[in-house]
């Protein structure tokens, strides 16, 4: 049976191969000048069309496959980093947080996250060749400063494993929390499996008690083939401007997709699940759209452009991580927009999870261009310009006000 598996998953890829032989990559970052709007309307319909194609064939060879087991393990890994996550939270302390080389913030949570991530994933699905690309390092914690922060580390995952009453291991020692931390160190790539995490995204929202989410997909062969978002302070029911931050709704919510198999989403506590769909809206006027928090992730001015060519009358909705991706797949808002600073590159780790968690909830997820995300190339995506979400109606309107507003404002990035 194996061998017939093997020859089955060999026959997929190649459909895959010389399916995107048909579909033309966009590789150009130039800005062309169109003579009249319809040429422009007419390329950018091409260009959303040809993002849907390529998330199209790139289902159908791979939906045959099961990923059972290995969506259960990241969902189980998920909800366990979740559950470290929210007690820290809970009692951040000012030494909790550290500032990384590049001046952004790092906490005993992201750390801890990590750790318990990689350790399920090993006991859940042992493997020779288990890969996983992630954003942190023992690096600082190696250091003599750093000894008194592992060891706060240590007792959280060790505290989180026994609570949980899953794993009959012994204590976790220091040095084994450093080992699942470091085993994150994978380049990943377009062959094998590679597990991608950001075990927090959102940092800074953590810090301040708001929006994060532990974000974790599996790439197989280049490509998304599963995700997990927990998002353990976003509502449950459906959030907007005016709702964001009521204290009556319940919170923590599980977004999880496989390719070819829908989204859904179920409460961090256990809750039997419920499929989403993106927004079906076809009207821009109606839509509404989020976008990042902080002003330095991306550029609000643009947004702000693109949504009035839009005529969006709806304010944005700002809240940090992937958590944005996770509301987009259940049709709260109808618009993602990011566009971050010129020369910044994205890590696929900001990504990966969201991308098929809106994808297989009926949406598209494109670079400012149209072109589809590509995760095959490393730990960061080389797109054009900034990264959009929306459903498959809106998209070609939405890159037709991006070409205007960056062709309108050029140095606004």
């Amino acid at each position: 049976m194996e061998v017939i598996r093997e020859r089955e998953r060999e026959r997929q890829m190649e459909t895959l191969i010389n399916c995107s032989r048909v579909v033309p990559k966009i590789t150009s970052v130039s800005r062309p000048k169109f003579t009249n709007t319809q040429s422009l309307v007419s390329l950018v319909s091409r260009r959303a069309s040809r993002a849907v194609i390529v998330a199209a064939v790139a289902v159908s060879a791979f939906s045959s496959m099961s990923y059972d087991k290995e969506l259960a393990a990241a969902k189980k890994a998920a909800s366990l980093a979740a559950r470290l996550c929210q007690k820290v939270q809970k009692a951040l302390l000012q030494s909790d947080v550290q500032a990384k080389s590049d001046k952004s913030p790092v906490t005993v949570a992201d750390y801890g996250s990590q750790a318990l991530v990689s350790f399920v994933l090993e006991r859940e699905l042992p493997s020779d060749s288990f890969s996983l690309v992630a954003e942190e390092d023992s690096g600082d914690l190696c250091k003599a400063s750093g000894q008194e922060t592992l060891q706060r580390i240590t007792k959280l995952v060790n505290d989180t494993i026994v609570n949980d009453g899953s794993f009959s291991v012994p204590t976790l020692t220091m040095e084994d929390v450093l080992r699942a931390i470091d085993s994150g160190k994978s380049d990943g790539g377009s062959h094998g499996r590679h597990w991608v995490l950001d075990p927090i995204d959102g940092t800074k929202g953590f810090v301040r008690g708001d929006q994060y989410a532990i974000a974790l997909a599996l790439l197989d062969e280049g490509k998304v083939v599963l995700g997990v978002l927990a998002c353990p302070n976003l509502p449950l029911a459906s959030i907007g401007s005016n709702r964001l931050h009521s204290s009556h709704d319940e919170v923590g919510c599980l977004f999880f997709s496989k390719v070819g198999a829908g989204t859904y989403m179920q409460s961090l506590d256990g809750s039997s699940p419920i499929k989403v769909n993106v927004s079906t809206t076809d009207n821009s006027e109606e839509a509404s759209f989020f976008e990042s928090f902080e002003a330095a992730h991306s550029s609000h001015d643009l947004s702000s452009s693109i949504a009035k060519k839009l005529g969006v009358k709806a304010p944005p909705v700002r809240i940090d991580s992937q958590a944005k991706y996770g509301a987009l797949s259940r049709g709260d808002g109808a618009i993602y927009l990011r566009f971050p600073r010129k020369g910044y590159r994205e890590k696929i780790w900001d990504h990966a999870a969201g991308c098929i968690v809106v994808t297989e909830a009926g949406g598209v997820v494109a670079d400012a261009a149209g072109n589809p995300l590509d995760f095959s190339k490393g730990k960061y995506l080389d797109l054009d310009t900034g990264i959009l979400a929306t459903n498959q109606k809106l998209m070609p309107l939405l890159l037709k006000a991006v070409r205007e507003s960056l062709e309108d404002t050029p140095s606004s990035l």
